[in-house]
């Protein structure tokens, strides 16, 4: 038998995975095309790329099994009609159709589907994640020679610059131009990042009185941009009329009350419908979902209408919060590992499945270090869950034990996010998910061995997922749902969803509650 091989896997930009071959490399190109086909999910054609040494480390075509080694680096690049390699043999002949939906049953990877743009999508307002390193836009001419003329002053005798009204309000209105590409409502910590962005760029703007040299400005910043709010809510702008007064519930009319603004880095939080698009004609494009997800292949004509009608639905999911039973029933099509993939991919920007599943894999080997290491009553359970890793090499398996570790670790029970029934009768099920709010259920026929008979999402007591292929696609597709559903994390399992979103996913992983702090400084020493 030949010793496993590992491979890095570049599937995309900002996504790729590790794969391991128990018994080496397979003997052909075509063998290795079809087991990244398989372990990845992947149901387009594409050709193979490996990483070449002697030029550079390019991405050359692989042709060949010879260029392939241990630890080496491969590239998938999928294919359209302009990107047809020469060597055709080398590529699978199956899967004639190029769309990226992404396949459930997956053991030791996946990706995520790519959301093609469209004129829809285009139109819908939509914006990107909030950057490391907050970028001072350039202002107007006059303005950029006045701040020209300060900085120099500034460098040569140590002057501060007083701008008068025009360019302050010219800096201030740039600033928030820039802020609005992100988000509408900005934490202080965000305000802090401008504040220090705009004095770096321009010292001269440093003030005197002001212990971090940019309070006033960021004073003055938050005024403008509740004005400019205030200004997109007269012209209708959905993220903001949304926590308009007429919204309000009667008797809470405080503006205050339940403000709905973005808690956890979506991007798209509540979008505008699409240019041309009314209330009315999208909700004759979800009519024909209803049926359409009815019909066998039919997965991109319900892609392209989801799609669509994502600001309709979204806005319907933050406006109303409806409840999960009533929800299923207008969107069906939501509750797919595919469109979970997809929504997930629409609201934050980034890639879902194959992000959780890898980021998982890469802290799994410091997360286990730290359980082991971890003493007393806490110490014993987390060494009883983590020692099925050591007799099963399972990938999934792995995955398993490190999420309900995870839950120990932060003091949290796993039982409130992952219950196991052995030898139960359907009744007993039904019985206990109608107590569950949220959580994964996992059924098995006799005894603890042996392989599930059903893994499944409950949410508000109802059934929204089955037969999943694996409990970590499971949590990687609830996480999913938290989003997709506008939901609060669990009050039993505040810790591990935030260690989940904020060091897994890294989003928004720079307000941590202060075990989730401990947790990621031990893992990153």
């Amino acid at each position: 038998m030949n010793a496993p091989t590992l491979l890095k896997v570049i599937l995309g930009d900002n996504s790729s995975q590790r794969m391991t071959f128990q018994n080496g490399l397979p003997g052909s190109v075509n063998e290795l095309v079809s087991e990244v086909q398989r372990q990845c999910g992947l149901d387009y054609d594409f050709r193979l790329q490996f990483m070449d040494a002697l030029f550079g480390n390019d991405f050359m075509n692989l042709t060949s099994m010879d260029e392939v080694q241990d630890r080496g680096t491969i590239r998938v690049i999928a294919m359209t009609d302009s990107s047809t390699p020469q060597c055709a043999n080398i590529l699978p002949t199956s899967a004639a159709h190029h769309s990226l939906n992404e396949s459930s049953s997956l053991s030791s990877g996946c990706v995520d589907t790519d959301i093609l743009s469209s004129p829809e999508s285009e139109s819908s307002g939509s914006r990107s994640s909030w950057p490391s390193i907050f970028r001072v836009p350039q202002f107007s001419y006059d303005a950029e020679l006045k701040l020209a003329q300060g900085n120099a002053a500034y460098r040569e005798k140590g002057t501060l610059f007083i701008p008068d009204p025009k360019l302050k309000s010219n800096i201030l209105e740039g600033l928030v131009q820039e802020i609005v590409k992100y988000k509408l409502y900005v934490s202080d910590k965000d305000f802090n990042t401008v504040g220090e962005a705009l004095i770096s760029k321009h010292p001269c703007l440093t003030e005197k009185g002001s212990l971090s040299g940019y309070a006033g400005w960021k004073c003055s910043l938050k005024n403008k941009l509740a004005i400019y709010r205030t200004n997109l809510r007269k012209l209708g702008c959905p993220e903001v009329t949304i926590n308009s007064l007429k919204h309000k519930p009667e008797g809470k009319s405080s503006p205050a009350f339940g403000i709905k603004k973005p808690r956890r880095s979506e991007v798209n939080y509540c979008p505008p419908y699409p240019t041309g698009e009314s209330e009315k004609s999208l909700e004759s494009v979800r009519m024909e979902l209803l049926s359409d997800v009815k019909k066998k292949n039919n997965r991109e004509a319900v892609r392209m209408k989801m799609e669509k009608t994502f600001a309709y639905r979204r806005q319907e999911v933050v406006r109303d919060t409806p409840m999960i039973r009533d929800f299923q029933t207008r969107w069906p099509a939501l509750f797919e590992v595919g469109e979970i993939n997809a929504e997930f991919k629409r609201i934050t920007t980034m890639p879902l499945q194959s992000r959780f599943l890898s980021q998982l894999d890469v802290h799994s080997e410091k997360l286990l270090k730290m359980f082991k290491n971890r003493g007393g009553q806490i110490g014993r359970r987390l060494g009883g869950i983590i020692a099925p890793m050591d007799e099963d090499d399972d990938v999934d398996l792995g995955r398993e034990c490190v999420i309900k570790a995870l839950c120990v670790y932060l003091n949290e029970d796993p039982e409130n996010l992952l219950r196991e029934y052995v030898a139960a009768d359907e009744s007993l099920l039904q019985e206990s998910i109608e107590e569950t709010t949220m959580g994964i259920y996992v059924w098995k026929h006799r005894d603890d061995s042996e392989k599930p008979e059903d893994i499944g999402i409950v949410l508000e007591s109802q059934i929204v997922m089955q037969d999943m292929d694996s409990v970590p696609l499971a949590a990687a597709m609830l996480f999913g749902l938290i989003y997709s559903l506008n939901l609060n994390y669990p009050a039993e399992l505040k810790y591990t969803f935030e260690v989940l979103q904020k060091v897994v996913m890294e989003l928004e992983g720079n307000a941590l509650s202060k075990k989730a702090q401990v947790l990621k400084n031990r893992l990153y020493q």
